[in-house]
């Protein structure tokens, strides 16, 4: 029987039969495509049952690690994750709420009405909250990789800036171009251990989201210092604040 005849477009033409042949063996595949995924389902439920080929043969041990029910040791996310990586970061984290802290205090002194410097108050303040800013971002980094996050003590800082010779906004802002590179040389040293370690994702992270503004801030606070040695402590310190606000608002939120 030749049947009726169907063309496609542009296509050669099969005969209804034929159509009727062809439907029934795709049909047939589906099926059986059907239960080789539903065997090879049932197959994954049991991890011992599955057969690794190359280049997948590393898998085994990565497999094992998410087969381990008990997730509240052993982080599902973690892969390539040294632990002296994860030490570094649990360091950084301390040293960058060290400085907020610090800068917070800074900002309560300059802020008390026998002070009166509004402008060194309010860029403190945005200089303690840039900080935390900073200590959550790693935190949040050390949760990406499978890391878990562990605080440390925080240093009382004993400040007593009405005593120096200096003058109290010239050496504040001595002591942030201190605390600025510090946290530049302990930045420097955490992409050193990522790089010791060969772990790429962290040392990049390192580098565009740290590195890169730390320096920037090294050369704003350095400036700053050396345009308050200049306007001694008189009332060029008061038209320096003055300026200093503005600029902080303008800047906007860190």
């Amino acid at each position: 029987m030749t049947g009726t005849v169907i063309r496609a477009a542009g296509g050669p033409a099969v005969t209804a039969r034929s159509s009727r042949c062809i439907t029934s063996a795709f049909s047939c595949r589906a099926i059986g495509w059907r239960r080789a995924v539903a065997t090879r389902a049932a197959t994954l439920d049991n991890y011992t049952g599955v057969v690794f080929q190359q280049p997948f043969e590393a898998a085994k041990a990565e497999l094992a690690i998410v087969g381990n029910t008990n997730a509240a040791v052993t982080s599902l996310a973690r892969v390539d994750f040294h632990p002296a990586c994860e030490s570094a970061i649990n360091e950084q984290i301390n040293i960058e709420y060290t400085v907020s802290y610090i800068y917070h205090a800074l900002w309560a002194y300059f802020d008390r009405d026998n002070v009166a410097l509004p402008g060194l108050a309010a860029y403190f303040k945005a200089g303690s909250d840039e900080e935390r800013e900073h200590a959550e971002l790693l935190m949040k980094y050390q949760n990406s990789r499978g890391g878990r996050v562990v605080l440390g003590p925080l240093s009382v800082p004993e400040l007593d800036l009405s005593s120096s010779d200096k003058g109290d906004a010239l050496y504040a802002m001595e002591l942030a171009l201190s605390l600025e590179k510090l946290n530049f040389q302990k930045l420097r040293q955490l992409h050193s251990v990522a790089d010791e370690h060969g772990d790429a994702s962290m040392a990049d992270f390192v580098e565009g989201d740290l590195l890169a503004e730390q320096v920037e801030a090294v050369k704003k606070v350095s400036e700053y210092v050396s345009q308050l040695r200049r306007v001694g402590k008189g009332l060029g310190v008061f038209q320096f604040d003055k300026e200093l606000a503005a600029a902080v608002a303008a800047a906007g939120p860190a």
